[in-house]
């Protein structure tokens, strides 16, 4: 890398870390570093809670996806408008009437200790665990451009995020997420204009966006109702509003974002903007992505985007093979060139017949390519069984730091560093506050001076750093970065979901019927079975949702007036040990089932469970 490029990166990451010190060297009691002092407009809170969700995975993996699998992605946040609108309208007044540091602190009152304890628990296992992801994601840069071992990276990388977030506590989290965001925003649009410009000179861009569309990397919205897709418009309606209503109202990591707020209305409007700005922002990652696969159409892509495993068959039996590959590569490129110029003029000539003839030809073309390039991830696997041969999370940055111009490679970096930077420090910050609040505070150490905790907080700052790094080491043996961060969410956030709209909607508890109890748990049962039934119809699953939630709702609301706390405790047990069996036979493929559907299954079965249990437990008050 240039030197101009280091000077650039730097620079602005030095830039935004030093204004975030600046900005919070007078932090000095607990109140202040854990929750700021509630003076952030609804800007600062909406890039913030952008800033947060969008980590260093989101520019390094989301392109990959979409080079791989075109714009299908996006329908994961079709639900978060509907979400955010949601949280204004039920969660946010709650909140900020009761004055809670975490969300959930809100659940000792409603329920009991134990309760809170378990959804603060749960929380902090599956954001810790990301946090891990967070940090791996942007180490693959350095690893792989200073040619440094990734482990040693991991820890390089992550000790400057600890430290930074160590010191300046949730405001400078806040504070510098604004400058951040922009620099990302800013980087992600020149690197789209960028990417049409580098384009060949007889290749327009309206020509590029209709060799994607014919390629079928323009197809955005699915309606099939195939519960193993995983991105389709239900799940992103569905299965996307349950993960998105979890990740924004009950996870700390974005609580915390907006109970910084100067007032309601403030961090409303901060969450409104989010969900506004989000999808777009969405798209033009995607697109980016898009215009990736386009360019390496006209320029000839690597064998393997992960060089690190190429350098491994060089000196070795396979290196003859691996240099045959390179030369069948080369001539299914070149005769890719000619089809692809031809599909072009068939598009502007208007020539269906022979539009649809040199479409198949250039996905003949695409195959031969795709068995070349398997046949090398064969070798890689024959020298060295453990070797990542999924290489989509690299292309993004192989043409950051191939083909971009002098200076905005640096740029282009500070965009993943910052994006790095902002979602780890709040991911950790999140979760001491919640560790501090909700475990050590509330359970282990009461009534020490505000000192004390403040120290405590950075002290398990560390901790809860040192556990994400821990986890950071075993990213490399998950296929896609995104994925994973979302899996992990998924297979949390919908208990955690449960538990609190049972808080929110749900009235002190009578004892009702065994019968009636039994019932309505059935039909809500049915609906879980036919998403996660192997090879159901289309038809039933869509009446049995229909069904069991129609006649849920009636009677939650006519017959149902609470659920005790010990019932919503054990139920929440029961749903969480229920999704992840769900999640690893699916894993297994005994199941055929989006990991996105988990949001709503999750949700659901502690409903379901907690229904029951308030029926069989003993008729007194508690147990």
């Amino acid at each position: 890398m240039h030197t101009i490029d280091w000077l650039v990166m730097i620079g602005v990451l030095a830039a935004i870390v030093i204004y975030g010190i600046l900005q919070t060297r007078n932090v000095n009691n607990v109140k202040s570093y854990l929750l700021g002092d509630k003076d952030l407009p609804w800007w600062t809170i909406g890039l913030s809670i952008m800033a947060t969700q969008a980590s260093a995975i989101t520019f390094l993996s989301t392109p990959g996806q979409a080079f791989e699998s075109g714009m299908g992605f996006a329908q994961f946040y079709f639900g978060m408008p509907i979400a955010m609108v949601l949280l204004c309208i039920f969660v946010l007044p709650i909140y900020y009437k009761l004055n809670v540091y975490t969300a959930y602190e809100y659940l000792e009152g409603r329920f009991d200790l134990k309760t809170r304890t378990l959804t603060a628990v749960l929380f902090l296992i599956q954001r810790g665990m990301a946090a891990g992801i967070t940090i791996y994601a942007p180490s693959i840069i350095l690893s792989n451009i200073l040619n440094w071992d990734l482990n040693l990276t991991i820890l390089i990388i992550g000790t400057v995020v600890i430290l930074y977030t160590v010191f300046g506590g949730t405001k400078a989290v806040s504070v510098t997420q604004k400058q951040q965001m922009i620099v990302i925003l800013v980087g992600m649009v020149i690197a789209a204009v960028i990417l049409v410009f580098q384009l060949p000179k007889d290749i327009s861009f309206s020509n590029a966006v209709s060799v994607a569309g014919k390629m079928g990397k323009l197809e955005v919205v699915d309606f099939s109702f195939d519960p193993s897709n995983r991105y389709t418009i239900w799940t992103g309606l569905l299965g996307g509003v349950f993960l998105f209503l979890s990740y924004f109202g009950t996870d700390q990591s974005q609580v915390q974002r907006y109970l910084s707020g100067k007032s309601l209305n403030e961090s409303r409007l901060g969450l409104l903007f989010n969900g506004i700005i989000k999808v777009p922002m969405q798209f033009l990652i995607l697109f980016v992505g898009i215009l990736v696969f386009v360019f390496f159409q006209f320029t000839k892509s690597p064998l393997h985007f992960n060089q690190a495993n190429l350098v491994k068959l060089e000196n070795t039996e396979y290196e003859s093979q691996l240099e045959t590959l390179e030369a069948e590569h080369t001539t299914v490129f070149e005769e890719k060139q000619v089809a692809i110029r031809s599909l072009i003029d068939a598009i502007e000539a208007e020539n269906e017949t022979q539009i649809e003839a040199e479409q198949s030809r250039v996905t003949n073309l695409l195959a031969q390519e795709n068995e070349i390039k398997a046949q090398v991830d064969t070798l890689i696997m024959t020298q060295d069984p453990d070797a990542k041969t999924k290489d989509d999370d690299y292309v993004f940055i192989t043409f950051i730091t191939s083909y971009l111009p002098i200076g905005l490679i640096g740029l282009l970096l500070a965009v993943i560093f910052s994006a790095a930077m902002s979602s780890t420090s709040s991911e950790l910050n999140a979760v001491a506050t919640t560790t501090v609040v909700d475990l050590y505070r509330r359970s282990i150490n009461k009534d020490k001076s505000d000192r004390h905790y403040l120290n405590a907080s950075k002290l398990l700052t560390i901790a809860w750093g040192i556990i994400a790094l821990s986890f950071a080491l075993f990213a490399p043996y998950f296929d896609n970065l995104i994925e994973l961060v979302n899996i992990i969410g998924s297979l949390f956030y919908g208990t955690i979901l449960g538990v609190f709209i049972i808080a929110f909607f749900f009235k002190q508890r009578e004892n009702k019927s065994l019968v009636l109890g039994s019932i309505i748990g059935a039909l809500l049962s049915i609906m879980v079975i036919a998403l996660i039934q192997k090879g159901i119809n289309p038809n039933t699953t869509l009446i049995g949702g229909a069904v069991g939630s129609v006649l849920g709702y009636l009677y939650i609301r006519q017959f149902f007036e609470g659920i005790r706390p010990t019932a919503v405790f054990i139920g929440a047990i029961l749903a969480e040990i229920s999704v992840i069996i769900i999640y690893v036979l699916s894993y297994q493929e005994v199941l055929e089932i989006s990991y996105l559907w988990l949001n709503l299954i999750g949700c659901v079965l502690v409903v379901f469970y907690a229904m029951i249990l308030e029926n069989l437990l003993p008729a007194s008050r508690e147990v």
